[in-house]
């Protein structure tokens, strides 16, 4: 009898990837479908979401060359955060897909602000409850029933089942992941409550594939549909970070940081919000510094070659701030904060290990502000983005931050999804 597999579908900006594991968490395989990009106009950024699905199906006929699709025991699907369409009872799409980056609805927003707490996911014109607000005041078919995210709608159709969300997918949505239900406040908006999903644990069974899907799609009739997750929410599962104190820094073009927590924690006014994981939750915000601050003074290929020259067991002395720009939101909230990467030494490399130095330093303010906003203390941190690769800047981030530093073996929101799938939830 074949193992079972557990099969992570990630609706990506790029790909629909699928990664399907073993019962032990071992990859059985990882294949793409890649997606166009969206129809862009101004702030309207949209997609057919017939598109998606035929990538999903592309996708699933190229895993199953390499595996068996039959022994297939469970299924969790990811897809882009705030990403909204509306549907009829059957889950037919009465809209576009509203992709992510979407920010037409700057009036919906203006609305929203006015009545959403500060620390509701609900807040910005890309909110799935701008984009929702903005298609219905456009006028909607009466047979509008749903208003689903993304991966929402693919995993429905694999069950054959729609009305329903997770607690991250609806976030931005404006569910209360604290209170655990829909507030008051959004029936003020005048949202009809039927067109909200109901709100599933990450993890938590849906229901069995539709019969008729699975044998179509040469699926085990048996396959457990789960609820998902977001993309980000599922490339952070996929680091393994699993105990309170785990953090994860994203080391890309700018500077993001992610904390386990036993509690909420919210800073508006710092961009600091929380996405919950069952019991726990996952704190977090984003520095403007990162790799653009780098890029402002040398290239990837002249990095590379400083790399070799610095000593990361000798501190510089030099107390940097790097920034592309003036203006910084977390750990300091301070539209004005100007760059500091004075005084310039003569030797480049010098100069380098300081701007590391200098974002390390950050990465390190930002984790006890989370701290003094009542995270818990930071154990270990896991690295991801391109940053990641530097071991030199690993072993500076090691000394500054004094705790464990290590790079993740795989970021794949796919594998993440193919985690949650296994464990049946997000721990």
């Amino acid at each position: 009898m074949a193992q079972p597999l557990f099969l992570g579908i990630d609706v990506g900006t790029s790909a629909v990837r699928g990664c399907a594991l073993g019962a032990a968490g071992q990859v059985a395989g990882m294949t793409a479908a890649p997606l166009p990009a969206p129809r862009q106009q101004g702030a309207a950024i949209d997609q057919e979401p017939a598109i998606w699905w035929e990538a999903v199906t592309r996708m699933l006929r190229e895993l199953g060359r390499s595996l068996d699709l039959g022994a297939v025991a469970r299924i969790a699907v990811d897809g882009t955060s705030g990403t909204l369409l509306l549907t009829d009872e059957t889950g037919a799409p009465l809209s576009t897909g509203l992709m992510y980056n979407d920010a037409r609805a700057a009036d919906e927003a203006a609305r929203i602000k006015a009545l959403a707490p500060p620390e509701s996911g609900a807040h910005g014109a890309s909110s799935a409850l701008a984009k929702l607000l903005h298609l219905l005041r456009e006028g909607g078919d009466a047979r509008v029933r749903h208003a689903i995210h993304q991966a929402d709608w693919i995993a429905g159709r694999l069950a054959g089942r729609f009305g329903w969300s997770d607690e991250n997918n609806a976030l931005k949505l404006g569910y209360d992941p604290v209170t655990r239900r829909w507030p008051d406040w959004i029936d003020r908006l005048e949202v009809p409550r039927h067109l909200l999903p109901d709100v599933l644990v990450p993890g938590a069974l849906v229901g069995r594939i539709d019969p008729a899907m699975a044998g179509t799609l040469g699926l085990s009739p048996a396959v457990e549909i789960r609820a998902g997750t977001t993309d980000g929410v599922a490339a952070f599962i996929a680091t393994r970070a699993s105990e309170v104190g785990d953090a994860v820094t994203s080391l890309g073009t700018t500077l993001v940081v992610k904390l386990l927590s036993e509690r909420p924690i919210f800073a508006p006014a710092q961009g600091v919000y929380s996405h919950r994981l069952g019991d726990r939750w996952l704190a977090g915000g984003a520095s403007n510094s990162g790799g653009t601050a780098l890029l402002a003074h040398f290239t990837a290929g002249q990095m590379e070659a400083l790399t070799a020259r610095i000593d990361p067991a000798r501190p510089t002395g030099l107390d940097y701030y790097p920034l592309p720009k003036p203006g910084e939101r977390f750990p300091i909230a301070d539209a004005a904060l100007p760059p500091r990467v004075t005084p310039r030494p003569s030797d480049d490399a010098v100069f380098f290990q300081g701007l590391l130095e200098g974002i390390a330093a950050i990465e390190a303010l930002a984790y006890r502000r989370l701290e003094e906003l009542g995270a818990p203390s930071l154990k270990r941190v896991i690295s991801v983005g391109g940053g990641a690769k530097n071991e030199a800047w690993t072993k500076i981030r090691r000394r500054v931050l004094g705790v464990p530093v290590e790079t993740a073996e795989t970021t794949e929101a796919g594998f993440g999804a193919a985690l949650l799938a296994l464990r049946g939830g997000p721990a």
